[in-house]
């Protein structure tokens, strides 16, 4: 998986359209080996895009979760605490 797509499930407050739209463009760009398309390709790039991020938006929606949501500032403070080990 992209290491640039993160989970957008389960949080307070939800993922927007344009964080879903964000992980359905790096889903893309993973698929098809490019970041900018041809002009000949743009329009399938783009449809492969919405068509995803329809999906994804659709599937976080009717998704249930167990545990209470998470917190965004907190999963933000504690990657940015791992990555500062990690790169110190």
């Amino acid at each position: 998986m992209c290491r640039n797509i993160k989970p957008l499930f389960n949080f307070d407050p939800p993922a927007t359209d344009e964080e879903i739209h964000d992980a359905a463009l790096q889903f893309v760009r993973k698929l098809s080996g490019t970041t900018r398309p041809s002009k000949r390709n743009e329009a399938a790039f783009e449809r492969a895009v919405n068509s995803i991020a329809r999906c994804a938006h659709e599937l976080l929606t009717s998704l249930e979760a167990s545990q209470p949501p998470r917190d965004r500032e907190e999963v933000a403070a504690k990657a940015r605490a791992k990555t500062a080990l990690r790169f110190a």
